[in-house]
């Protein structure tokens, strides 16, 4: 998910105004936090959508692959350990002073309503917000941005994990994302190292299991590597969540993407898969190579084939997780073993309906009106959405596929692991 103010939610904060207006002249006030402004990254998974953001590193060291934009014109740099915990420090300081206005204002016992008021009233200071975010849901987890914060030195992530433990000793989650061939790179004992002073998970974009594949869109990776990754992490007892993006083969390699991204997946047996669908537009590098007919995106309905191709291959006993927007059948997702078959009838099912209810189907998601194809039962809904595809067709400027493509371009994230 892209921070920033499209990345945030209205918290509940009923009584956030007046909890604003209750403060006197004497009292510590809103503005006072603006000057523990603290650093951080564009970037996180949704599963850290209530997490506290700390930025480790800046960008990303690879920075090639095609599918993604999200650092594209930066350069990666390091931070240092001791800035790092400079900025942990301003967050305690944030904390502290939302905590002496609960108190300050009679509601030290609801925490969350004030934490609610700092962050609704907060406007674009949005490390503040975060703060005041994570506190409302508790304050037990945090994710260390950006793209690859396995790459800093272990002595000195070990000293911001340590740090960040000793001065916030209720959390009980720090997660990150890393690449593959970083986690390959560092050994089995020093991630015990890290998971003991409180790294819990990683994040992984593996993106395909075909070096083919990784090969044409620059990711810069082998499968071999990423299966030493992997076995390193998990064999560490770091939690693995590895992302997958199905339809970056393109038509050409699809069939070779889904078994192999498998292949992988078996070889590793991550903890969470998790499904990240490809969308391209004219932000991507790769849709240069679309132009120039190096690359053929597939349809909607080829990419749940190949799914399925991907999923009868499985031989794992991850959680299979479709936890994006701009996944089109969400209800592939499940436990395996035990869940391998729901997902293969989910899919199965949606690939048997009519052209004419699978089109509404496709229409109906990437609209937001449908989350399973059972949804387009309800006849109100479905006419509707019959609707915005007459008016796609006689509009005449693009087919209803294009405008498909389109749609899943914008909700797709420009890179894997970000949401």
């Amino acid at each position: 998910m892209l921070n920033g103010k499209n990345g945030f939610i209205a918290l509940p904060g009923g009584r956030s105004k007046a909890i604003i207006r209750s403060m006197s002249n004497d009292d510590v006030t809103i503005q006072d936090l603006s000057q523990y402004r603290f650093e951080q990254g564009p970037i996180r998974p949704p599963s850290e959508a209530y997490s506290l953001l700390l930025r480790v590193t800046r960008n990303c060291p690879w920075n090639r692959c095609l599918f993604c934009t999200v650092y594209k014109g930066t350069k990666f740099q390091l931070r240092e350990a001791d800035d790092v915990i400079e900025d942990i420090k301003k967050v305690k300081a944030i904390y502290d002073e939302i905590n002496k206005m609960a108190w300050k204002t009679g509601l030290g016992d609801k925490i969350q309503d004030v934490a609610a008021g700092v962050y609704n009233q907060y406007g674009a200071d949005w490390s503040i917000r975060n703060v005041a975010l994570w506190m409302w849901a508790g304050a037990k987890s945090v994710f260390l941005q950006d793209a690859n914060t396995l790459i800093m030195r272990t002595p000195d992530l070990l000293k911001v994990l340590l740090f960040l433990k000793e001065t916030f000793p209720q959390v009980n989650r720090i997660t990150s994302y890393a690449r593959s061939k970083t986690a390959a790179q560092k050994t089995v004992e020093e991630l015990i190292q890290l998971k003991d002073a409180g790294l819990s998970r990683l994040h992984v974009g593996l993106e395909s299991g075909s070096d083919e594949v990784l090969k044409f869109v620059d990711k810069g990776v082998t499968s071999a590597e990423q299966i030493e990754g992997g076995r390193n992490v998990k064999e560490s007892g770091i939690s693995l969540s590895e992302y997958i993006m199905p339809g970056l083969g393109g038509k050409k390699w699809s069939d070779i993407h889904a078994v192999e991204t498998a292949r992988v997946l078996n070889e590793i047996d991550p903890d969470f898969i998790r499904l990240r669908t490809l969308g391209l537009g004219p932000m991507h590098p790769l849709w240069e190579k679309v132009k120039t007919g190096e690359y053929e995106p597939p349809t909607d309905d080829e990419i749940a084939a190949e799914i399925g191709k991907m999923i009868e291959s499985l031989e794992v006993t991850s959680y299979l997780a479709s936890d994006h927007m701009s996944n089109l059948l969400p209800a592939v997702e499940g436990k395996f073993p035990e869940a391998k078959q729901a997902c293969l009838n989910v899919i199965n099912t949606y690939l048997a309906l009519p052209d004419k209810d699978r089109l509404n189907y496709k229409v109906g998601r990437r609209m937001g009106y449908y989350e399973r194809t059972e949804d387009i039962k309800n006849k109100a809904t479905y006419d509707r959405v019959n609707e915005i595809i007459d008016s796609i067709e006689l509009s005449g400027v693009q087919s209803v596929e294009a405008v498909l493509g389109n749609v899943r371009a914008g909700m797709t994230s420009p890179t894997s692991v970000d949401t």
